[in-house]
């Protein structure tokens, strides 16, 4: 049975009005944030103008693509609640860290994408392989939510993919390419909110068909997996260990710490959100605001995920099967679960909540990557010197081209039945090394501009031997292991390899590192003055980031 069949949702005409209102309001944001692009920092930073509360709710919407919506609803399905690793574990304390510590040497420094600072730091080796690394990565990320942006069309429409791919391509590009930054944080802001409401709904609707919270109980304790998919700790299936205590390590270090820190603390997707603030104590506050929701987002992500693989026959026997045959993948779960329970209105929500998500996405890897081909490589490298409307135009037209390419690497998520393995695997190559280079440049003021970019060369070339191995039975790791090895390799080797290297070439004069090392920059520099409206208990980045951390480890206790 062909798959679009099986996924075939029964859209009627109230559901299409629903999405129709959404692009009408998508489409109206990047026409008005192009009235106020007259100039390319304006596009591709938004001026350094937004309060603290659109950047934080556009910093945590970015991430609101196909990672968190589809991949956490398919590990949901797969491995049930250790899936909320990736949030309590591999997000939060690493945004608290970004806001807390990082942010200062960003925002301060006035760079304006993480690679110019890699060159500001290391010179222009490091510069170069962070910057091409990093272009590689979005595109292949974009290709992601484009993929599942075009499986909606796809399921709604019944149009060939390849035609769905064009299509939702189309209608990222008009507002990104009308509005920059701007455009896509405004919407990013609207699609949050979109997004809430398309999978609260269908949480509670799911949970009253399985019997509530206490059905699902039962219901995954009698099946595949078992009860150990109703306890975070020790993710022995999710890890792919199966010593308890090897799992915990795996899931500390590779997930909570290389690659959680890796991401969101050099990720430029996410660091352009807050350096598009107006100032030092919103940058600041952006991902710790963000950390907020985030907490709660596995309510209504990985549930969803865990009431489909018990509750939907076509994914109860995958499942049962290991994960081969028949007609739907664990990416499915969504998909099915609306398919089966929602009522025509509430199914066009939640249409459009998916669309969101992906839009969201796409247009945040979109916005992040035409910032650093137009600054750090055409401007820097390719065509220099030139008019800032010259700049301004080109940003337009790399938009352009990265979502032809995107468009291309959404042939290779199709290949995926879990597009978490996937993504996990990118930001094994891509993210680990690159923070174990930052982390010690940041710390460490010996650090020499050479260490940067081998370190970084030797830390991706590490993570991708681990693939291969993995790929080819050599080293047997299930689950996302491969992937938490590989980012725990390439973490190791890169600050092995800096330091030795470090060791025998010529560290810069201190005078050159003031802002760009902790030790060598001055508190006063690593802080900031509370300026107009950011006066009071609620927004002092410090303490709300103790809050969060509160949150987060009641959390763990809870549900570990």
């Amino acid at each position: 049975m062909p798959l679009d069949s099986v996924l075939r949702l029964d859209a009627k005409a109230v559901d299409y009005i629903i999405i129709a209102t959404y692009f009408v309001f998508v489409l109206g944001i990047g026409y008005l944030a192009k009235r106020a692009v007259s100039s390319s920092l304006d596009f591709f930073l938004s001026g350094r103008s937004l309060p603290a509360w659109v950047t934080g709710l556009a910093f945590i919407s970015a991430n609101l693509g196909a990672i968190e919506i589809m991949g956490m609803s398919a590990n949901g399905a797969q491995y049930g609640m250790p899936t909320v690793h990736y949030f309590w574990i591999g997000a939060i304390p690493a945004m608290l860290f970004l806001g807390v510590v990082m942010m200062p040497f960003y925002y301060g420094s006035k760079v304006r994408s993480v690679p110019e600072f890699m060159l500001r730091r290391f010179g222009k080796p490091a510069h170069l392989v962070n910057a091409i690394s990093f272009a590689v990565a979005q595109v292949l990320i974009a290709g992601v939510n484009l993929f599942l942006l075009a499986t909606i069309v796809n399921v709604l429409l019944g149009w060939p993919i390849w035609v769905s791919v064009i299509v939702a391509a189309v209608i990222v590009l008009s507002y990104i390419t009308l509005g920059g930054l701007s455009a896509a944080i405004y919407n990013e802001v609207l699609q949050f909110f979109v997004i809430v409401a398309a999978l609260l709904p269908l949480t509670i609707v799911g949970l009253r068909k399985v019997g509530g919270y206490q059905g699902l109980i039962d219901k995954v304790t009698a099946s595949k997996g078992g009860a150990e998919q109703l306890s975070a700790w020790p993710g022995t299936e999710l890890s792919g260990f199966n010593n308890s205590f090897l799992s915990v390590i795996g899931l500390v270090f590779g997930l909570g710490f290389v690659l959680s820190f890796g991401y969101w603390t050099t990720n430029f997707v996410e660091v352009q959100r807050a350096m598009a603030s107006k100032n030092m104590s919103a940058a600041r506050r952006t991902p710790i605001i963000g950390s907020f929701p985030k907490m709660f987002i596995p309510f209504i992500v990985i549930i969803p995920g865990m009431i489909a693989a018990v509750a939907v026959p076509e994914l109860q026997q995958f499942k049962n099967n290991n994960g081969t045959g028949g007609d739907v993948t664990y990416n499915d779960a969504l998909l099915l679960l609306m398919r089966d329970l929602l009522p025509n209105g509430m199914l066009g929500l939640a249409i459009t909540g998916l669309l969101a998500s992906f839009m969201a996405g796409m247009a945040a890897n979109l916005s992040s990557f035409n910032t650093v081909m137009t600054y750090d490589l055409l401007e820097r490298y390719v065509v220099k010197e030139r008019s800032d409307d010259f700049y301004l135009r080109t940003g337009r037209w790399v938009t352009v081209g990265g979502t032809v390419i995107a468009i291309g690497t959404a042939a290779i998520a199709s290949g995926y039945s879990n597009l978490m393995d996937y993504l996990q695997q990118l930001f094994s190559f891509f993210n680990a090394p690159l923070f174990a280079t930052f982390i010690l440049g940041m710390f460490w003021k010996r650090m020499t501009a050479a260490a940067g970019w081998i370190g970084l060369v030797s830390g991706t070339t590490t993570a991708v031997l681990v693939f291969i191995l993995s790929e080819t039975g050599v080293i047997n790791l299930p689950g996302q292991g491969a992937s938490f090895v590989g980012a725990g390799a390439a973490f190791v080797v890169d600050i092995l390899v800096s330091v030795v290297v470090s060791k025998v070439t010529r560290a810069k004069q201190e005078s050159e590192l003031v802002g760009l090392v902790y030790s060598l920059t001055p508190k006063e520099q690593r802080s900031e003055t509370a300026g107009e409206g950011d006066h009071g208990w609620y927004r002092k980045p410090v303490l709300l980031a103790g809050i969060s951390l509160g949150l987060v480890v009641v959390l763990n206790i809870v549900f570990g």
